[in-house]
C-alpha cells in the first residue's frame, strides 16, 4: 500500500463508500480528532510497563476505536454495508472500571489541575481529546446522524481517562493538585 495516493492534494480526501469530501469536513475532523485520541492512548501505553493491568483494556480500546473511526466515515446511508462492527460491551466495561477504580480511591469534590506524572498527565491529555472529539461528533450527528453508541462511547472515554488519571496518582501514593474546591449548592431531598 502506498504512502501517499496523490489524490488528497487538492483539498478532498475519500471516505468509506468511494465518496470524496472536503478535507475540513465535520467528518473528517471528527474521524482526525478520535485519531488523535488513539495516538495519546498509545503514548500512555509506552509509559506503562507492558505488564500493567490496563495494558489489556487499553488496546482493547485502541483496536474498538479504529473500528469506531470507520463508522464516522461513513454516511448513515451507507452505515449497514460497513462491514465493522462496534463491541458496544465495551462501553458498559468502562463504566465497570471507573465505579472500581472510584471505589478504590474515592471521589473527588475538587476541581483539579491535569498533571502528576507522565502517565497521569497523558491520561488528563486523552481526557480532553475525548471531550473535543464527542464535541465534533455532535457536529457531526446534526448534520448526518451517528449511531447512538459512538456518542456514548466517547463520552465514557473522558469520563474513564478523567478517574484513571486520578487512580494513577492515588496508587503511586501522589498527590493531586486541587485548583479549588466544588462550591455548588446541593439540593436537599
Amino acid at each position: 500500500m502506498a504512502i501517499y495516493t496523490k489524490t488528497g492534494d487538492k483539498g478532498k480526501t475519500g471516505i468509506h463508500g468511494g465518496m470524496r469530501v472536503d478535507k475540513d469536513d465535520i467528518r473528517i475532523e471528527a474521524n482526525g480528532t478520535a485519531d488523535e485520541l488513539n495516538s495519546i492512548i498509545g503514548i500512555v501505553r509506552a509509559h506503562l510497563n507492558t505488564e500493567h493491568d490496563w495494558q489489556p483494556f487499553l488496546y482493547r480500546i485502541q483496536k474498538e476505536m479504529m473500528v469506531a473511526m470507520s463508522i464516522i466515515a461513513t454516511p448513515s446511508e451507507n452505515i449497514k454495508k460497513n462491514p465493522n462492527t462496534f463491541d458496544e460491551s465495551l462501553i458498559s466495561d468502562s463504566e465497570k472500571m471507573i465505579d472500581e477504580l472510584n471505589e478504590k480511591m474515592g471521589g473527588s469534590r475538587d476541581f483539579l489541575l491535569p498533571g502528576g506524572n507522565l502517565v497521569s498527565s497523558n491520561l488528563h491529555f486523552a481526557r480532553t481529546v475525548a471531550r473535543r472529539c464527542e464535541r465534533r461528533l455532535w457536529t457531526l450527528h446534526k448534520k448526518d446522524e451517528l449511531p447512538n453508541y459512538i456518542l456514548i462511547f466517547f463520552n465514557r472515554l473522558s469520563d474513564l481517562f478523567f478517574v484513571m488519571a486520578r487512580y494513577e496518582l492515588f496508587v503511586n501514593e501522589e498527590n493531586e493538585e486541587v485548583w479549588k474546591a466544588f462550591k455548588y449548592k446541593t439540593r436537599k431531598k
